[in-house]
């Protein structure tokens, strides 16, 4: 795995957790995204950005984890939350480090 490109190692790591969310992305981008890691479109449409592929797997799993929850949650609900703790306990600190990135 370690031959592929990065863009493409992280669309696979955010397919894997598609599978394992059971939720159906109609596309995973990735894109230059210079104010955010990642966004869900209404249209089921998860795009990442490309420096996300960069960063360390457990920043990746949570903004991945995060984008792919807004399929089934639109919003940032009780349930949403509940759902990220539970697939990503530390999800708290990894979005406080991601304030103080570049983004």
């Amino acid at each position: 795995m370690s031959s592929l490109y990065p863009d493409q190692q992280l669309r696979r790591r955010a397919m894997a957790w598609a599978l394992r969310l059971k939720v159906n992305p109609k596309r995973v981008d990735i894109a230059e995204m210079p104010k955010k890691w990642g966004a869900c479109t209404s249209d089921g449409v998860v795009i990442f950005a490309d420096e996300l592929a960069e960063t360390d797997k457990a920043f990746q799993d949570y903004v991945i984890v995060h984008e792919l929850l807004h399929l089934r949650y639109r919003t940032h609900g009780k349930r949403f939350h509940a759902m990220l703790s539970a697939l990503v306990p530390n999800w708290r600190e990894l979005e406080h480090k991601s304030h103080h990135a570049i983004k």
